[in-house]
């Protein structure tokens, strides 16, 4: 993974992830502090409106992103969008109305929704070799998994010398870097061929493409593995770690330090160990171990005694972690091979709004379940569309998944140029296939070269 360091570009943007990342947890820490300021004992609230505010953003407004970056230069795009970020930034600290948090998070988590995607996107583009862009997938989760341990740390190191409103100032700072890091490299501007095409059809694209490829329907479904998991762990661990276990606040910390160790673990192995098995094969793997392990945690907590529920916890968000990551990682690979480079934006926007479907879903279902009939409930509920995701990914997603595909084009005169390449004898011939205006529906009597 540290050679492709060694690619200017990609060390560059992969600074700006970081920096931004680490800006965005202390305005994490930040937020809760502004929110008990003005709430009270309703931060909570506030603060889980904020947060059905975010995914609302993330998925109402990044379809837009795909077609944005098809009309607009990537670079000037992404540096705007950091640019609203760090403006928003700087505003949050003067803020003295629950109303106006919630403003402002809608345009910071909206600007958010168009960055990520197109920045997600353009990662390909500087590294088109998949082994390459393999390990920097593992490296992009690495830096996640890093933020979620590190900032609440920095934070609390920050706030024994200043006031948690000068964290937003460090928020604004990381939009800032990342936006100089951004303005430092050249990247891909639309095509001709892409600026052309309508904003409602670049807008459409993403989904279009998305739903009419199996390895991809098969992806919604993992996603919900994720979401159903990823929000038990989110939502709950607090109310285990202080509830149940009557433990330190610190412990909260420690028990999600151990659900990103798993994560770190799996991300570390997997460029190797995809070197050797197929996607499919993994992120299969990862989506039955979260189901599973939720089903063994639900039933640990009705039989152990709570002397020993702090190692069932720790061992099992560990293993959590570790399957998160095996599904999770990998799915940059699937939309890069799913999509031709003009339409990477699209469907990675699609993805982006797709799986943030989920948690809008997920997040609420976990603190509903766990307040209203207990987390042993919670857990058993949330496992069935863990494991129900898991199944219809296999069904959706053909273990038979072929790079190369033989099809043929009956609606396409002879003499087309689509046809000149690597023609058959019976009409058909071979391409890496993916969605497009040519090929808009995935073909069904196909027969398959493999890589």
């Amino acid at each position: 993974m540290i050679e492709i360091l060694g690619n200017v570009t990609y060390r560059r943007l992969l600074t700006a992830q970081v920096v931004a990342l680490l800006g965005t947890g202390l305005a994490t820490v930040a937020l809760a502090l502004l929110a008990y300021e003005l709430a009270g004992q309703n931060a909570g609230a506030v603060l889980g409106t904020a947060l059905f505010i975010k995914m609302v953003a993330y998925v109402g407004i990044s379809p837009f992103a795909g077609a944005l970056a098809a009309l607009l230069p990537r670079k000037a795009l992404l540096i705007a969008m950091d640019v609203v970020r760090l403006g928003i930034a700087m505003l949050l600290p003067f803020v003295d109305e629950v109303w106006q948090v919630y403003a402002l998070i809608f345009v910071l988590q909206s600007a958010s929704a168009v960055f990520t995607p197109t920045f997600q996107a353009t990662i390909p583009d500087v590294l088109p070799d998949e082994r390459d862009y393999t390990r920097a997938l593992s490296l992009s989760r690495l830096a996640y998994d890093l933020e979620n341990l590190l900032s609440p740390a920095v934070a609390t190191g920050l706030l024994l010398f200043i006031s948690f409103h000068w964290l937003f100032a460090g928020t604004a700072l990381g939009f800032l870097v990342s936006a100089l890091l951004v303005l430092s490299v050249m990247l891909p501007s639309p095509s001709a061929a892409s600026k052309a095409q309508g904003f409602l059809d670049k807008t459409t694209r993403g989904l279009r493409i998305y739903f009419a490829t199996p390895r991809l329907r098969g992806l919604l479904a993992l996603n919900v593995c994720v979401a159903s998991a990823g929000a038990m762990v989110i939502v709950n661990t607090v109310v285990i770690v202080r509830s149940i276990l009557h433990k330190a606040e610190s412990d909260v910390g420690l028990a999600m330090a151990a659900f990103g160790a798993g994560s770190m673990v799996a991300a570390l192995v997997l460029p190797r160990l995809l070197d050797r098995l197929k996607d499919r094969s993994v992120m299969l793997a990862g989506a039955g171990i979260l189901g599973l392990a939720m089903v063994v945690f639900g039933v640990v907590l009705g039989i152990v005694t709570v002397g020993s529920l702090w190692a069932w916890l720790l061992l099992m968000w560990t293993v959590l972690g570790l399957a998160y990551s095996l599904v999770l990682t990998p799915s940059g690979r699937l939309l890069k091979r799913s999509s031709h480079a003009e339409d990477r934006p699209s469907v990675f926007a699609a993805q982006f709004a797709l799986s943030h479907a989920c948690w809008l879903i997920t997040y609420p279902l976990a603190g509903w379940l766990g307040s209203m009939f207990g987390l042993t409930t919670a857990l058993f509920v949330l496992s069935i569309p863990a494991i129900a995701g898991a199944i219809a990914a296999g069904w959706l997603w053909p273990s038979d998944d072929p790079e190369l595909v033989v099809h043929s084009h009956p609606d396409l005169s002879p003499d087309h140029p689509h046809l000149r390449d690597a023609r058959a004898a019976d009409g058909r011939h071979v391409h890496v296939l993916v969605i497009d205006e040519l090929h808009p529906m995935w073909p069904r009597n196909q027969s398959v070269n493999r890589r």
